[in-house]
C-alpha cells in the first residue's frame, strides 16, 4: 500500500487520477475546494484518505499544512503535482498581468512549494515517485498562450533537474505532458464562460481526464528500476 498526495484532486485530472489510483493505496487529497475534496472521499469508501485544504501558490498554508500531516500520513511515496490552471487566452501584450502572476504562482511556484515542503516525507520512502503534471505546452509555444507555455516549459525544466537532483535520493521524477483534456480547464481560462470553453473542443475528439489518470497509473505501477 502506498500513501500517494495529490494536489488539485478536487477536479478533473486530479479528482479522476484518485480515483484511478484508490484501490489499495490511501491517498492525501490536496485542493482549496473542500466540498469537492470531500465529494470525492464519499466515492472512496474503502480506500483511506486525508483532506488538506490549500492554495498551492500561498507558501504559508503549503508548509503549514503539510508539516501538520498526522505522523502515521508522514511517509509519502508518491507526490502527484498536479493542481495548475491557465488564466486568459491573449498575446502577451494585451494579457493582464493578474492573469500572468496566477499562472507562474499556481503552475510554478506551487509546484516548488509544494515539492520542497513534501520531500522530507519522500525521503523516507523506498519506492518513491514525483509525477509533474506537465502540458504539451511546454513543449511547443502557441499563440496566446505565451506565459501559460512558459510556466509549463519551467514545469519540464524542473522534472528534468530534479531527474539529476533526487537520483541519490532513489526517487523518479516523471513528466507527464497532455495535450488537449477536457476538464475545467477552458471554463477556469475564459473566466466561466460557457461558450467559449465548448468551443475550445469543436472538430476533434480531446482526452480526457481518465485517459491522464490511466497515463500516471501506468508511470506509478512500473517497477523500480523503471523511469518514465
Amino acid at each position: 500500500m502506498k500513501t500517494i498526495l495529490i494536489t488539485g484532486a478536487s477536479s478533473g485530472i486530479g479528482y479522476e487520477t484518485a480515483k484511478a489510483l484508490a484501490s489499495g493505496n490511501r491517498l492525501i487529497l490536496c485542493g482549496r475546494r473542500t466540498e469537492k475534496l470531500k465529494q470525492l472521499q464519499e466515492e472512496l469508501p474503502h480506500s483511506p484518505t486525508l483532506l488538506l485544504n490549500f492554495d498551492v501558490s500561498n507558501k504559508e498554508q503549503v508548509f503549514h499544512a503539510i508539516k501538520n500531516i498526522p505522523t502515521d500520513w508522514q511517509n509519502i511515496d508518491v507526490l502527484i503535482n498536479n493542481a495548475g490552471n491557465a488564466h486568459g487566452l491573449a498575446t502577451f501584450q494585451d494579457a493582464d498581468l493578474d492573469d500572468l502572476d496566477a499562472m507562474i504562482d499556481i503552475n510554478v511556484k506551487g509546484l516548488i512549494y509544494v515539492t520542497k515542503a513534501c520531500l522530507p516525507f519522500i525521503k523516507k520512502s523506498n519506492d518513491a515517485h514525483i509525477i509533474n503534471t506537465s502540458s504539451i505546452a511546454g513543449k511547443q509555444a502557441y499563440t496566446n498562450g505565451t506565459t501559460y507555455c512558459a510556466s509549463k516549459w519551467a514545469v519540464e525544466a524542473l522534472t528534468k533537474g530534479m531527474r539529476f537532483d533526487f537520483l541519490p535520493l532513489g526517487i523518479k521524477v516523471t513528466s507527464v505532458a497532455p495535450g488537449a483534456v477536457e476538464t475545467e480547464f477552458s471554463l477556469v481560462r475564459f473566466k466561466g464562460d460557457e461558450e467559449k470553453a465548448a468551443n475550445v473542443y469543436k472538430g476533434f475528439e480531446p482526452l480526457t481526464a481518465q485517459d491522464i489518470a490511466a497515463t500516471i497509473a501506468f508511470a506509478i505501477n512500473q517497477p523500480k528500476h523503471v523511469q518514465v
